[in-house]
C-alpha cells in the first residue's frame, strides 16, 4: 500500500485531505508543521509521496522542502496552494517538488497526481532530466531518442568541426546548436544565429561577410560581418537550404581556408569560426533540385544531428509541459495551471505538427485563459483538421494538390488564432502578438492579409446586429469563425 504524509497547519484540510486518501487505499501519516513533518522523516519513516501546503506559519512550505530534502534527497513532494501568487510554487519547483495542487482539492486530480508521482522517478533523476542553458533555452532528455542524441552532442562538441543539424520546424535545432557550443572550448566566446531564409539574398551577403566603405549606395563606412563578429565562437546558419547557391559558394570558401572578402574589398579577412547549420528541408531533393550545393553538404555534413518531431517522442510531452507551465508563470506572474490526467491524454493524443515550439504556445494559451475544456476542444478541433487534410491528400495523390491544401488550412488556422487572440484581447494588438508569441509588425501585416479588422461600435440608434453586418464587422466574425 503506497505511503503519503500529509503537511498542513489546517486542521480540517488535514483531516480531509487523510479521509480522501485512506479511501483511495493509501497509508496516510500526518504533520501540522513543518517541524513535526522533518522529526517524522528523521525517525527512518519513508513515505512514498508528500503532500506539503506553501504556506504555513513558522517553517514554510519552502523551508520544510528544502530540509525534507536534505535529509531524504530522493523524497517526492506535491505542493499545496491557494496562492494567486506564482513565486513561491515555480521556486518550489526549482527545489525539488515534482508537481502542485491548487486548494480547495479536486478528488480525481489528486489521485491522477499521486499515481503519476508514484510511478514517475524520484525528483533527482527529473530535475536530470533538464539542462539549462541560460537565456531561457534548455536541453530536456526524457526520451531514449533524446538522451542518445544528448550523448551525440556530448561526443561531437569538443571537435571543432561543421555540424548540420536536421529536423522538422520547432524540433529544438537552435538549442542542440547552443549545447554544442555551450559545451565547446569556444563556450567562452560568441554564440551567433543567422536565419538565411529570413533575409534578402543581398542584404545577407553584406550581413554575413560585411562590406567596405563605397561598396554600394549608402556604404559610407565599413562595416564587419557576422563572421568576423563572431570570430573565435560559433555560428549557426539556420535555415541553410534557403540560402542562395552563389552565397553557398561563398560560405564553402571560408569552410575550407577559414578566408573570405568583404563586399568591395580586395584583402581577405581570416576568421576562426565554428560552422554549424541546420535546416528543415529534405536534403536530398533540395540537393537534387539544384537548392543545395552538393559539396557544401558534404563539408558540413562531417557530423550530423537528426532531432525527431515531438509527435515520435511523446513521453516527453508531460514533462515539457509542465516545465514551460512553471516558467511561463513566473514570467507572467500568475500561478501556474494545473495539468490534468484528461488534459495530458488529449495532449498525448494530438500530433503537434509545430513541435516543441506549438506546445510553448499551447502552454502559454492555457495560463492566460485557465480554460482546461477549451484548451482540450481546440486540440481535438486541430486534430480533425489534420486528419481531413490527410484524407483529402490521399484521395487526390497530387503532391502539389497536397501543397495548396496545406498552405490553404495553414491560412486559415492562422486567422483563426489571430481573430481569437484580438478578441480575447478587446483588440489589444500588442497583447495579442505578445499571446501569439509573433511580433506587432508580424500581427499588423496578417490582420490586413486575412482582412481581419475590429467589428465597428453600433452607431446612435443603430443595433448590435447591423453594426456586425458591415464589411470590417462581417470579415473580423468570419475570421474568429463566428457565423449569424
Amino acid at each position: 500500500m503506497p505511503s503519503v504524509l500529509v503537511i498542513d497547519d489546517d486542521p480540517d484540510m488535514l483531516k480531509y485531505t487523510q479521509v480522501l486518501l485512506e479511501t483511495e487505499q493509501y497509508e496516510v501519516s500526518t504533520a501540522s508543521t513543518g517541524i513535526e513533518a522533518l522529526q517524522f522523516v528523521r525517525q527512518g519513516n519513508r513515505p512514498d509521496v508528500v503532500l506539503l501546503d506553501v504556506m504555513m506559519p513558522g517553517l514554510d512550505g519552502l523551508e520544510t522542502l528544502e530540509r525534507l530534502r536534505e535529509v531524504l534527497p530522493e523524497i517526492k513532494v506535491i505542493m499545496l496552494s491557494c496562492l494567486t501568487d506564482t513565486h513561491k510554487v515555480v521556486q518550489a519547483m526549482r527545489l525539488g517538488a515534482l508537481d502542485y495542487l491548487a486548494k480547495p482539492l479536486d478528488e480525481i486530480e489528486l489521485a491522477e497526481t499521486l499515481r503519476r508521482c508514484i510511478e514517475n522517478g524520484t525528483a533527482e533523476e527529473q530535475r536530470e532530466l533538464v539542462e539549462e542553458l541560460g537565456g531561457g533555452a534548455f536541453f530536456l532528455s526524457a526520451s531514449q531518442s533524446m538522451r542518445s542524441i544528448r550523448e551525440q552532442i556530448g561526443s561531437i562538441a569538443g571537435v571543432n568541426v561543421p555540424v548540420l543539424i536536421l529536423g522538422e520546424s520547432g524540433t529544438g535545432k537552435e538549442v542542440i546548436a547552443l549545447m554544442i557550443h555551450k559545451l565547446s572550448s569556444r563556450s567562452h566566446r560568441k554564440f551567433l544565429k543567422v536565419n538565411c531564409a529570413a533575409i534578402p539574398e543581398d542584404l545577407l551577403e553584406s550581413e554575413l561577410f560585411g562590406y567596405e566603405a563605397g561598396a554600394f549606395t549608402g556604404a559610407n563606412t565599413s562595416k564587419p560581418g557576422k563572421f568576423e563578429l563572431c570570430d573565435h565562437g560559433t555560428i549557426l546558419l539556420d535555415e541553410i537550404g534557403e540560402m542562395p547557391t552563389r552565397l553557398q559558394a561563398k560560405l564553402l570558401q571560408v569552410l575550407q581556408e577559414q578566408k573570405y572578402f568583404r563586399l568591395g574589398s580586395r584583402s581577405p579577412v581570416s576568421v576562426d569560426v565554428r560552422i554549424l547549420a541546420a535546416t528543415n528541408v529534405n536534403v536530398d531533393q533540395a540537393i537534387k533540385e539544384g537548392k543545395l550545393r552538393l559539396d557544401l553538404y558534404y563539408r558540413l555534413n562531417a557530423f550530423s544531428v537528426t532531432l525527431p518531431p515531438l509527435r515520435e517522442r511523446k513521453e516527453e510531452i508531460a514533462p515539457l509541459l509542465r516545465h514551460h507551465m512553471a516558467r511561463l508563470a513566473q514570467a507572467y506572474k500568475r500561478s501556474p495551471q494545473p495539468l490534468s490526467e484528461r488534459l495530458l491524454r488529449a495532449c498525448m493524443q494530438h500530433s503537434w505538427p509545430g513541435n516543441v515550439r506549438e506546445l510553448h504556445n499551447f502552454a502559454k494559451r492555457y495560463l492566460v485563459l485557465g480554460n482546461e475544456d477549451q484548451m482540450i476542444a481546440e486540440l481535438r478541433a486541430n486534430n480533425s483538421a489534420a486528419d481531413q487534410m490527410v484524407l483529402m491528400a490521399r484521395a487526390s495523390g497530387n503532391s502539389n494538390d497536397l501543397k495548396k491544401m496545406v498552405r490553404n488550412i495553414k491560412g486559415e488556422a492562422e486567422a483563426e488564432a489571430i481573430a481569437r487572440a484580438l478578441e480575447q484581447t478587446n483588440w489589444n494588438r500588442k497583447a495579442a502578438a505578445e499571446l501569439l508569441n509573433i511580433s506587432y509588425k508580424a500581427l499588423v501585416y496578417k490582420s490586413r492579409q486575412y482582412g481581419i479588422l475590429p467589428p465597428r461600435f453600433p452607431a446612435a440608434g443603430e443595433t448590435g446586429r447591423e453594426a456586425d453586418q458591415t464589411p470590417g464587422g462581417r470579415r473580423a466574425r468570419a475570421a474568429s469563425g463566428f457565423t449569424s
